[in-house]
């Protein structure tokens, strides 16, 4: 990723946190969950690879091509497991923007960040840019928290609960997937 390597840099710290946390995740949860935190935790791993600053990683041209085909073979596990599911959905759109990020590096000479020089770049970036845009104001506007009820329970009715481990709580995985999704405005950005 080309601009300042402080902010490569940080990229790289939040992607790799939140596929490591995605990770941790996977031990806890089983089935259908247990997938979706895998698919997390390599796009949180490939992220943080990708986001490494040019100035100290500039990989070789055959290694975004190696990016593609990985993503892109992640792409169609998702694409089988969507089924409808709007989450799916928002995991293969993910995957296919990683899938165009590593394509572009891969087609531009010297991996230089000068891929909106073809002519349908721009309109791809600027429709992934609008996604995670909205997506990250809506998964921002969810962590809000809730208005205690009157009879004095725990916000959102659950009175009984039983307290979730570090790694089931549904807030920690809603900012691990906020996270990414502010990583992949900026890296679109960068693009």
């Amino acid at each position: 990723m080309h601009g300042p390597a402080t902010a490569g840099w940080l990229l790289v710290a939040l992607c790799a946190g939140a596929g490591g946390y995605c990770l941790l995740r996977m031990r806890g949860v089983v089935g259908e969950a247990r997938g979706t935190a895998g698919g997390e935790a390599l796009m949180g791993f490939g992220m943080a690879a990708m986001a490494v600053p040019a100035v100290v990683l500039s990989p070789p041209r055959w290694v975004w091509f190696v990016y593609a085909a990985v993503f892109g073979a992640a792409a169609l596990g998702t694409a089988v497991r969507a089924r409808g599911s709007a989450h799916h959905a928002h995991h293969l759109l993910g995957m296919l923007a990683m899938v165009y990020m590593a394509g572009a590096m891969a087609l531009t000479p010297g991996g230089a960040h000068g891929v909106h020089t073809a002519a349908g770049a721009p309109l791809v970036t600027g429709g992934l840019l609008l996604y995670y845009t909205a997506y990250v104001l809506w998964a921002g506007a969810r962590l809000l928290p809730l208005p205690a009820p009157a009879d004095g329970g725990p916000p959102g009715g659950a009175a009984g609960a039983v307290a979730a481990g570090w790694g089931d709580r549904p807030e920690l995985t809603l900012v691990c997937r906020l996270s990414m999704g502010l990583a992949m405005l900026a890296m679109l950005l960068g693009l």
